[in-house]
């Protein structure tokens, strides 16, 4: 009878599933996120229910779950108990999203960092010692993620307004990607205020408006440059801080939306690394979830 082992990475905007049977991928579906963090307790069901359903994995002999959030062990039960449910009797194995980054990458030892809705640093020296930086959420942190810079960019834009100034390239670009007219219109959007009230602040939206720092910052608008660099910078600290715990000097590989697509970036990242003498750095090549594989030790 073949092995089935389902792999599951959670991000921060969705849920990426994949069925192994005797190492190799036989399914894969993505469906909605199903990280506790950002969505309630039945839509995170519904997505973890559907991902299961979509790679034929309710048979399934194990499961690897890489997911942001999980900070404690009450974190892994609360995401456990919703799929276990899912797929009985198969052992469920719940690690932070970061990991998953690190085995994708085909290393054993390093840091994985992630950059995408929210960031994570997390490395090992393949001996046992482990350290982290970060991942502490939108509200905490978060640093040079999505939601980060393009929070940044409103408050740039609401400054300019504060000066008297009219919107500049980053400041138009942001408002004509929300749909507003005028920069003081960011402050209800930003703070989830509709004509319902009060909605919560949407991660995910902002978050997909790291788009627009990014477009600006490659057409070479100063503003966003200089968001994105110290967005970058504050992740290369956080990198550098878990290289000193761990006395390594990478590899360094870098996932997430923004990690791992935006060369600016990369090169923000590198640059700054580059300073202390950390010279490996990379772009995951690949989605996190097929490093499941290696978790499994199936590779």
């Amino acid at each position: 009878m073949a092995r089935i082992v389902l792999g599951l990475d959670i991000g921060g905007s969705k849920t990426h599933a994949i069925r192994l049977e005797q190492g190799r991928v036989a399914a894969e579906a993505v469906t909605g996120s199903a990280n506790l963090q950002n969505t309630d307790t039945a839509s995170a069901a519904a997505a973890l229910s559907e991902a299961v359903r979509a790679v034929g994995a309710a048979e399934a002999d194990e499961v690897y779950v890489g997911a942001g959030g999980i900070d404690t062990d009450d974190d892994a039960a609360a995401l456990r108990a919703l799929i276990a449910p899912l797929v009985p009797g198969a052992a469920i194995h719940i690690v932070h999203d970061s990991r998953l980054v690190l085995a994708a990458g085909r290393a054993r030892a390093g840091i994985a960092v992630i950059i995408g809705t929210g960031t994570a640093v997390w490395g090992t020296d393949g001996a046992g010692r482990q350290a982290r930086a970060g991942g502490w959420g939108y509200l905490l942190g978060d640093e040079g993620s999505g939601y980060w810079l393009a929070r940044e960019a409103a408050r740039h834009c609401l400054h300019r307004q504060d000066l008297g100034l009219e919107p500049d390239q980053l400041s138009a670009r942001l408002l004509a990607a929300c749909g507003l007219d005028r920069p003081v219109q960011l402050i209800a959007r930003f703070h989830g205020l509709g004509t319902a009230g009060w909605n919560g602040p949407d991660r995910g939206y902002w978050a997909a408006r790291a788009r627009v720092v990014v477009a600006a910052a490659e057409a070479g608008d100063e503003a966003a440059r200089t968001i994105l660099a110290a967005g970058t910078a504050a992740v290369a600290d956080q990198i550098l801080q878990v290289a000193g715990q761990l006395d390594i000097t990478g590899p360094v590989i870098l996932g997430g939306g923004l990690g791992a697509n935006v060369p600016l970036v990369r090169e923000g990242v590198s640059s700054a690394l580059a300073r202390h003498g950390i010279t490996e750095v990379s772009s995951l090549d690949r989605e996190p979830v097929f490093g499941v594989d290696v978790l499994a030790g199936l590779a």
